[in-house]
């Protein structure tokens, strides 16, 4: 993996790029948690033209982020903005985190989060949650960095039962400040 990985906000022309981190990082993260025919349909070319039009939605308190190397390519991704489910006494939502396989194990989604958590706060929210697969390994990293189990609730995905965790941060401040490396550009 290129050394020069820099944080940047993420434009409309990564969507291909996001899309592409997107459906690798499903298939390599959620067989055995999902079903298998979903992930096997995954489509870059209908991500990215999902991803075209979220980029462009922000905001204060709202956007999108990239992970890019050296070459612009990018490797990883995280959106973050206003809580879509409720869950009392959180403001905002951390949307979405993923880094390809290559790219993980670099601090990367530390950073992320804290630059996300710092977002959060110039638009006004001091609190935030994530949601998560309830059997996503992945989730220890969220308590990792202070993240607290708030909340579960059910979920129908494509045709399964499955069960979603949520955890919060009821002070966004020092997860912010974790946000030490490359500046963003």
């Amino acid at each position: 993996m290129d050394e020069a990985l820099v944080i940047r906000d993420a434009r409309p022309s990564d969507a291909m790029g996001i899309a592409k981190v997107h459906v690798a990082t499903w298939q390599s993260t959620y067989p055995g948690l999902v079903p298998d025919a979903y992930l096997a349909n995954l489509s870059e070319a209908a991500a990215a033209m999902r991803w075209h039009n979220a980029v462009q939605a922000h905001g204060p308190g709202q956007g999108a982020l990239v992970v890019v190397d050296g070459a612009d390519s990018v490797v990883g991704f995280a959106t973050y903005g206003g809580r879509r489910i409720p869950v009392e006494g959180y403001e905002g939502e951390f949307y979405a985190l993923y880094l390809l396989d290559e790219a993980q194990g670099q601090g990367l989604g530390r950073r992320l989060m804290a630059t996300m958590a710092e977002r959060l706060q110039e638009g006004g929210k001091r609190t935030a949650v994530v949601w998560c697969l309830r059997e996503n390994p992945a989730r220890w990293f969220y308590e990792r960095l202070g993240g607290v189990r708030v909340a579960e609730r059910p979920i129908r995905f494509a045709g399964a039962e499955l069960v979603e965790i949520a955890y919060g941060w009821r002070d966004l401040a020092p997860l912010a400040r974790l946000s030490a490396g490359p500046e963003m550009r």
